[in-house]
């Protein structure tokens, strides 16, 4: 059935360009899904088949037959990763680790489900993420045969009403996932204080819809509809059926089905940016309310179509060019993604066109090489056929030619032997730009930040001392074991008079980045990722309650979500005039709707407070005079763009003996 090759085609090209730049195809996701149903329809129509010609199911061939299929060419991926990984990006081998296991036990799907590392995760560096479906594919493998045992030894008359059974199952599917799809904004960390679209399990956040989206069982609803359509549509048995002069009928169904299947691909998203939160998501409710249910049937139009022998669609869409790409497609799947990623470093980047190009000619002869030396000559039995082979007939060339293979084979074997020891032996450190920027304001806030601040898991007391017997500078800090219960207000040792306490900054994961150089220039910095203006403005307060607000406050809000008057005009409450003669805000820049709406109450606030400046921090970063800024044009990652931050701070609250020059 060379026709549902040609589907496989279409549906891995959708899915390679939608993880290239989704923008090209919204919804190439959803070739995933026409994978599901072509596989519940295949494997179903198989148990079928040799249970009607033995009269049994030989489970056991069965697996092996599976095993065969998929495992080799995974496991040549996985190593091929992982000797590359310890050579090129040692920094990554230890977050990469548990995708590695979870991908060699097939449970990749339920393992991103508990770390959190979804499609929609900002997980910079992530070369398996597409393992998930494999996984669900490979567990349905498992269990499917076992289940179809069961059903066929009620015998053949009673496929249709268990066909109508499996449909059911189906559409119940679709309805709990669209009972518990979770609309609206979601933001991509839980708290304690936002837990909006989690469950909280054993402790652990899980988001709702990534769940709903990557787990079995919410996606056996795609193979259900397959193994259905299996039991009443037998390409064989229709022939011998009146159907079987309804070939240019099912033609026109086919045209329907894949034009279905383009405007969902065309017009379905999986999830936008949050509307309102720099790192949230706003998922799709047409896709779990239904779209992929609907891609489903229209799969099936297409199926019947291509599986029928006097339909046009099977030698349409089983031409030469389609049936090469969909007998390759398990290999373009495997390889395309951790290739994109190599290139691009981080998930969610888009790839242009040029870097799409290079991403294709790498993947292809890679996939090629593994269909004609992995997948085919295993499925073939070439080793079993080796192993059990006369070596002593054998010709001198062809013992040579072994004992290469066999040399090969010892080489590879320690190298990925010594991948996986440096794999499992690697520490935990940070990947991407973005991620070891912020891991660095950590860093250094964690060595010399001691705040009581609300929202942190283990809030600790600023204590500013001053020893006379010490070189201890005024403004240094100290840590003090929290109570059980944390003060509302800090409590310190002692309290500096307000000339001589140090200059606060207070701000989001962008000035988090710059920490190390604020603190260089005598600043006490408080900034954290992924809060909201409210959290600003309840720790300046706290700060203020606890005597520790000093004449110069710096404060960046308001790029990880709307802020509007009434919490700067809280903020302000805190620091008036006559305490805080100097109060610096900088504005906010992010692909965000709400930020020129930030920005606009930010230049407002010198009308009304005449002792706050405003530094145009947007206008730098659009006009691109900022050096070293990440890929994702928000954040600090090189220290030039640092110590530019630090630098353009410390000009304006007159400290130019402060500015250090740009590292290169």
């Amino acid at each position: 059935m060379p026709g549902l090759d040609g589907m496989r085609a279409l549906a891995v090209v959708a899915v390679m360009l939608y993880h290239a730049r989704s923008s090209w195809l919204h919804g190439g996701f959803l070739g995933v899904e026409v994978f599901f149903v072509i596989s519940g329809y295949l494997i179903t129509l198989l148990l079928i088949g040799e249970h009607e010609r033995t009269g049994t199911v030989d489970l056991r061939s069965f697996w092996i037959r599976r095993f065969r299929r998929l495992l080799p060419a995974m496991y040549v991926m996985l190593a091929l990763l992982m000797v590359y990984l310890a050579v090129f990006m040692r920094q990554a081998q230890g977050r990469v680790r548990g995708d590695i296991l979870a991908g060699v036990l097939y449970v990749s799907n339920w393992y991103q489900i508990w770390v959190g590392a979804g499609y929609t995760a900002n997980e910079a560096f992530a070369p398996l993420r597409h393992l998930w479906s494999l996984a669900v594919e490979e567990q349905f493998y498992f269990i499917w045969p076992l289940v179809m045992v069961v059903i066929l030894r009620r015998g053949q008359a009673s496929l249709p009403r268990m066909a109508l059974w499996l449909f059911g199952v189906s559409v119940t599917i679709t309805l709990v996932m669209a009972i518990l799809f979770v609309p609206g904004d979601i933001n991509s960390t839980c708290s304690a204080e936002n837990s909006y679209g989690y469950w909280r399990i054993f402790g652990r956040c899980i988001s709702v819809n990534d769940t709903l989206y990557l787990s079995t069982i919410t996606r056996a609803g795609g193979l259900m509809l397959g193994a259905a359509f299996a039991m009443v549509w037998r390409p064989v048995a229709i022939m011998r059926s009146p159907m079987r002069s309804k070939g240019r009928q099912l033609d026109v169904l086919a045209i329907v089905g894949i034009v279905v299947l383009g405007f969902l691909m065309w017009n379905v998203h999986l999830a936008d940016p949050a509307e309102s939160s720099l790192t949230g998501s706003q998922f799709d409710p047409w896709l779990f309310r239904g779209g992929l249910f609907v891609a489903g049937l229209a799969t099936l139009m297409v199926i019947a179509a291509v599986t029928h022998q006097r339909a046009l669609a099977g030698v349409v869409l089983g031409n030469p060019v389609f049936s090469w790409v969909g007998t390759r497609s398990y290999g373009l799947y495997l390889y395309h993604w951790p290739i994109y990623q190599i290139i691009r470093k981080e998930a969610g980047i888009p790839l242009t066109f040029w870097q799409f190009v290079l991403a294709m000619i790498i993947t292809v002869p890679l996939t090629e090489a593994s269909y004609r030396m992995v997948e085919m000559p295993i499925r073939r039995g070439a080793i079993g056929a080796w192993l059990k082979s006369d070596r002593r007939r054998a010709s001198s060339a062809t013992l040579m030619q072994r004992r290469r293979l066999v040399g090969l084979m010892v080489v590879a074997t320690a190298l990925v032997g010594c991948a996986g020891v440096s794999i499992a032996m690697a520490p935990n450190e940070c990947v991407g730009q973005v991620e070891c920027s912020l891991a660095d304001g950590e860093q250094a806030t964690a060595t010399t930040d001691a705040t009581t601040v609300p929202g942190t898991e283990a809030p600790i007391t600023v204590a500013e001392t001053v020893d006379p017997n010490t070189s201890t500078i005024p403004g240094e800090t100290v840590v003090t074991t929290p109570p059980t219960e944390p003060p509302t207000t800090p409590a310190p040792t002692t309290t500096l008079p307000v000339a001589e306490r140090p200059p606060l900054a207070f701000g989001e994961s962008v000035m988090k980045g710059a920490v190390p150089q604020l603190q260089a220039g005598g600043f006490t910095v408080i900034a954290e990722e992924s809060k909201q203006g409210s959290w600003i403005a309840e720790t300046i307060g706290i700060m203020r309650a606890g005597g520790q607000i000093g004449q110069v406050v710096v404060i960046q809000t308001g790029t990880n979500g709307p802020v509007f008057d009434e919490t700067f005009d809280q903020i302000m409450s805190f620091l008036p005039a006559n305490e805080v003669p100097q109060v610096v805000f900088l504005t906010v820049h992010a692909d965000r709707n709400y930020i020129d709406d930030n920005n606009t109450r930010i230049w407002n606030l010198p009308g009304r407070y005449p002792h706050v400046t405003v530094l145009d921090w947007d206008g730098l970063v659009k006009q691109g005079v900022v050096p070293g800024m990440c890929r994702d044009g928000v954040h600090l990652c090189e220290k030039s763009a640092k110590q530019f931050y630090a630098n353009y701070i410390f000009g304006v609250i007159g400290r130019n003996d402060l500015i250090q020059p740009l590292p290169e």
